[in-house]
């Protein structure tokens, strides 16, 4: 029985690519010297896109593919599949959630306290010499009891607010509802209002054209010059050049970030910036999630290849 054809948009690990390989007709798009080219060659034959969040599928992969029945991300996000045509077409898509919640809200907490506890800075410190020849250095802020603010209560949303009880802090979030299972927080639905009430505003919502720069000049305003700003969900959920405006004035005390506009390539401002905590985008990155965030994804192909249904479809 012939393999179905499938079009990998960017590399896997290998613990992934073997099994793929043996599974399915590879075709490796960003192998393809002339993109274009390749899709108009391979595009007729192919019946599902394998991809990553960060690549997703654009409108034009996803009209070279005309035969195309199913898209499998390998990540949680979905904002860069063009859904609309999904939506025309009746192309299904998956993601891989709650794998990846407890890496991604682990490395949230561990974004604020590096912060505000300036853990690089103290580090540097050290190993520069001042610690012998200045002193300790500068103090910091207490984590411990302060107010924290979840825009976006999903799985990791949720999964950062329980681990921020443990630090005994007043919780409040933002969702489009209440959270019947998080009755002990406080609901406060507008996200200028949620920033108010903050000293830590962490970011974990989905990307959409709605929450497109959710966190605005206003946003950050409210937050005020102790608040800080951690996020770890997408990007574009950030209006980048108010945030740059707010560190570089000191209208907010720092900010932690492990998603950026653009990326790798930042905008340099962030390089100079003040008290600012910069991340590769690894919320996911441990070796047991990624292994886990691979076979999910294999497995939804698997799936609708063997006429069932898809283990974590992205609603459309």
């Amino acid at each position: 029985m012939a393999k179905p054809h499938v079009l990998q948009v960017g590399p896997y690990p290998e613990w992934d690519q073997t099994p793929l390989d043996a599974a399915f007709t590879i075709h490796r798009w960003w192998e393809a010297a002339d993109k274009d080219a390749f899709l108009a060659k391979v595009g007729p034959d192919i019946r599902a896109i394998a991809t990553r969040g960060d690549l997703g599928a654009s409108e034009a992969m996803i009209a070279a593919c005309p035969r195309l029945e199913m898209i499998s991300v390998f990540g949680v996000g979905y904002d860069s599949v063009h859904l609309p045509s999904c939506r025309a077409r009746g192309i299904t898509v998956s993601n891989t959630p709650d794998v990846l919640t407890d890496d991604v809200a682990d490395l949230a907490v561990a974004m604020l306290l590096s912060l505000v506890r300036q853990v690089g800075p103290a580090e540097a410190w050290v190993r520069s010499g001042d610690w012998a020849a200045k002193g300790v250095p500068p103090l910091t802020r207490k984590v411990t009891g302060t107010r924290a603010g979840i825009l976006g209560l999903g799985r990791i949303g949720a999964a950062i607010g329980r681990r921020l009880q443990g630090f005994g802090m007043d919780i409040s979030y933002s969702a489009r509802s209440p959270k019947p299972d998080a009755e002990v927080w406080t609901y406060i639905p507008d996200a200028v209002a949620l920033a108010e009430r903050s000293d830590h505003l962490f970011i974990a919502l989905a990307a959409t054209p709605e929450t497109r720069h959710i966190v605005n000049a206003r946003v950050l305003q409210a937050l005020g010059p102790e608040g800080t700003l951690i996020n770890i969900s997408r990007a574009a959920n950030v209006d980048e050049t108010a945030l740059l405006d707010a560190l570089e004035t000191g209208q907010i005390a720092g900010a932690a970030l492990d998603v950026f506009e653009g990326e790798p390539n930042l905008n340099p401002r962030f390089l100079t910036a003040p008290n600012i905590l910069l991340q590769p985008h690894h919320g996911s990155g441990t070796i047991e999630t990624r292994k886990a965030m691979g076979k999910l994804m294999r497995d939804n192909l698997t799936a609708h290849f063997a006429g069932q249904p898809l283990l974590t479809p992205v609603p459309l």
